[in-house]
């Protein structure tokens, strides 16, 4: 059982941390405070190819491993969440239209998303619809050549600067998740609008919106896999995405394990640093041991989808301890710092609020819980 990482992984973190040192930290407080999108980042990040890292060198991409494409998400996610959240989602469209999509499908949408020419998004939550997706109300209507999509979708990151949507709907509602079916349509179509951008707690430079389909016409080519397939397409999609979630909260609980020993150094309180007090050592201690175990198996749920083993469990796994991990290391961040700590502006402040979503997208804990409980009684 070999846990290193191989050279050419290796050398990814070594780039991506040096890009992140670069251009993503000088800025990450700005694109928090704005906040703003980090626009010039992901064209930078293009033209790195790490916009397409995991997608086969054919249709545009790097050719590289799913572990390689959580490494980049990882420290991305170290320097500025906002904008590993931003790539996490582009993949989310992406991914669906490598595994399932046409030949010319492929042609057409992956080479401007592995360029960055264009993002994309995943246009699946809605308001009454989140994790109980045969609850959603979208319709697709079969009409002659093209499909009509009436409805709307709620949290779509990146929605207000996507090139592309996969959307989810409703195109035999009696059938349930069976009934889904899933449909590639292009920012501009005619009765897709996008609404304002969502202020967040955390990830405050991402760009999420509602989106609304009106009379929204889409080619019958368009319809992406079979129809009918938008359930499975949406659940292979969203494991996947939970190894990237799980990255971006093992690249959160880094830097704030970071920054807690860098403080705990420099602090003197009674004539000596915080970091030779025992209640700051035990602090950081599990901390690290902690970082340690959410980084494996989330290492170990990107294994599996490399060798095209089952992953949904190990996913679930991940998500689950990597997100929660988050959550503990900035709330410890916060405590070892004091109150430095809970000052606006502060990098560990900008930590703590940036974890906390990863408890909740993709699935919340207690789904995750549901997952690896249904997984294993099943």
């Amino acid at each position: 059982m070999d846990f290193n990482l191989t050279e050419e992984h290796q050398l990814i973190r070594e780039s991506v941390k040096e890009f992140c040192d670069r251009y993503v930290c000088p800025i990450a407080d700005e694109v928090d405070q704005g906040p703003r999108f980090p626009a010039e980042t992901i064209k930078k990040l293009a033209e790195q190819d790490l916009m397409g890292i995991s997608y086969p060198v054919e249709y545009g991409g790097a050719g590289a491993d799913y572990l390689s494409y959580v490494i980049v998400l990882e420290e991305l996610s170290r320097a500025c969440a906002t904008t590993g959240f931003t790539v996490e989602c582009h993949s989310l469209a992406g991914f669906p239209l490598l595994k399932f999509g046409t030949e010319e499908q492929k042609e057409k949408y992956l080479p401007p998303l592995c360029k960055g020419e264009m993002l994309g998004a995943f246009a699946l939550t809605e308001p009454e619809a989140g994790t109980d997706t045969a609850a959603g109300t979208t319709t697709a209507v079969a009409d002659g050549s093209e499909w009509v999509l009436n409805g709307s979708k709620i949290f779509i990151s990146n929605a207000p600067v996507a090139g592309v949507f996969i959307v989810f709907a409703m195109s035999d509602k009696s059938r349930g998740t069976e009934g889904i079916s899933a449909f590639i349509v292009p920012a501009g179509t005619p009765g897709l609008e996008v609404g304002k951008h969502q202020r967040k707690m955390g990830i405050r430079g991402s760009l999420t919106a509602e989106v609304f389909l009106k009379d929204c016409r889409v080619p019958k080519e368009n319809l992406l896999g079979v129809e009918g397939q938008g359930g499975e397409i949406a659940r292979m999609t969203i494991d996947g995405g939970r190894i990237g979630i799980a990255a971006q909260a093992v690249g959160i609980a880094q830097a704030a394990l970071d920054e807690s020993i860098k403080y705990s150094q420099e602090r003197i309180q009674f004539g000596k640093p915080i970091g030779t007090f025992q209640a700051v050592q035990w602090m950081i201690a599990n901390m690290a041991t902690e970082l340690q175990a959410s980084r494996l198996l989330t290492y170990e749920a990107a294994w599996c989808y490399d060798q095209g083993m089952p992953f949904s469990s190990q996913a679930a796994m991940a998500k689950l301890f990597a997100s929660e991990t988050a959550s503990r290391q900035t709330d410890r961040a916060i405590q070892i710092h004091g109150g430095i700590g809970y000052v606006k502006g502060s990098k560990v402040e900008r930590l703590y609020r940036d974890a906390m979503i990863t408890v909740i997208y993709n699935g919340t804990s207690e789904t995750m819980r549901m997952a690896i409980a249904g997984g294993l009684l099943s």
